[in-house]
């Protein structure tokens, strides 16, 4: 028993040794993307949305690491900052970072609502056109996920509950600042 016990928790402790090795550290947020992947020639690091409704994240590039965590959301943003053969490392918004299998991810885009100021009693504006004095669409609760169609000019438009209007691009997260993109 106590033999089968440590053979887990070696295996687990190697498992996460050679992910570091595997890995890199964190990439830094860049205004643009310069670099591309290995694998699918796209932009690193990039914005994708998770397709799935369960995501396993494991510690390293492979189902042979361990399950770091489950997402249980589809359309929550996460980075792309790495990839590995069919494997991409992601960043979600609380700078939490795991390997997940390439189908389970979309190109399509997403955001959440300030994640930053989550359970603040706080709201996010959204507007009717992309101007501070335009009229309000909606109001956001910090960590709602929306859909972004578009972002130019420091304002994205968005999609949430059959709603559509433009937030500042800075109250977003799942966009890079000054990224424009239709």
């Amino acid at each position: 028993m106590l033999r089968v016990m440590f053979r887990r928790i070696l295996r687990s402790c190697l498992a996460a040794m050679i992910a570091a090795l595997v890995t890199s550290p964190a990439l830094p947020l860049p205004a643009a993307a310069v670099e591309t992947g290995p694998v699918s020639k796209l932009p690193l690091p990039r914005y994708v949305s998770l397709k799935a409704s369960r995501v396993n994240v494991r510690v390293g590039p492979g189902r042979q690491y361990a399950v770091s965590w489950l997402y249980l959301k589809p359309g929550l943003p996460v980075e792309v900052i790495q990839e590995y053969e069919l494997w991409r490392r992601i960043r979600d918004s609380e700078g939490s970072e795991g390997w997940v299998y390439h189908s389970l991810l979309s190109g399509e885009r997403t955001s959440i609502a300030a994640p930053w100021l989550k359970g603040k009693a706080t709201m996010i504006d959204v507007h009717r056109s992309p101007a501070v004095d335009a009229p309000l669409a909606a109001r956001l609760e910090p960590g709602v996920v929306t859909q972004v169609q578009e972002c130019e000019s420091g304002w994205c438009e968005i999609t949430v509950s059959n709603r559509d209007g433009f937030v500042r691009q800075e109250d977003i997260w799942g966009v890079y600042p000054g990224e424009i993109f239709d």
